[in-house]
């Protein structure tokens, strides 16, 4: 890719891996996680990237009070989660974004979220779809669907920047068009463009509110 502008009415963005670099304080919660329940931490770090921690918990300790354990792990995060660092550029396209031409869509819960971003020094949304707002999260399509609904918006006019193979499938199959932040190769074939970090991306925005997203290698 040498260079690609798109337009959309809304973007659409992933928070962990898209926003911001967690991939190292989120494996470190569910270390200590599956440290407490004496459980394997590897099928655990190969799945919850992306993902709900509820998924994860479900699938892999059903065992356990789901309730408590999401808790848990949020208060984890909080505790746990260290500073987070915002992926080069990100600050930069958030701030000249108009408020309602954009929302968070994130597997994390909205007190995560939340303390996350205000620790990157990243902007808060005015729309956020967590991980409470939805009964099937990613790779299911429901978070991308309600967020573009809660914009007013089609699926298909709103462009999405994820970076995790769940979030990625999510976005697709609600209908969006997926920019994939990071990564040597696309995740799915159907994702619009790959970039390694928002310094690649300008957003310009138009005389009706319209987004024209321009993208370099």
């Amino acid at each position: 890719m040498t260079g690609l502008t798109l337009e959309a009415a809304a973007l659409l963005l992933d928070m962990d891996g898209t926003l911001v670099h967690s991939t190292g304080a989120v494996e470190a919660v569910w270390r200590l996680w599956c440290r407490r329940h004496g459980l394997d931490p590897e099928p655990v770090l190969a799945m919850c990237h992306g993902v709900r921690s509820r998924e994860v918990i479900r699938a892999l300790a059903p065992w356990l009070d789901l309730a408590s354990e999401v808790a848990l792990l949020d208060e984890l995060e909080i505790r746990h989660g260290g500073a987070a660092e915002s992926i080069a550029g990100a600050r930069a396209v958030l701030d000249g974004l108009p408020a309602d031409r954009w929302s968070l869509v994130t597997s994390a819960s909205h007190r995560v979220a939340r303390h996350r971003l205000d620790s990157a020094g990243l902007p808060l949304p005015r729309l956020l779809v967590g991980a409470e707002d939805v009964v099937r999260g990613k790779p299911d399509s429901e978070p991308y669907l309600l967020a573009a609904s809660r914009l007013g918006l089609a699926p298909a006019d709103c462009l999405v920047f994820e970076d995790a193979p769940a979030g990625i499938a999510s976005a697709l199959r609600a209908g969006c068009r997926v920019v994939q932040v990071g990564g040597t190769q696309r995740c799915d074939p159907a994702v619009t463009a790959l970039i390694p970090n928002w310094g690649r991306v300008t957003v310009v925005v138009q005389e009706a509110g319209q987004l024209q997203v321009q993208l370099t290698a």
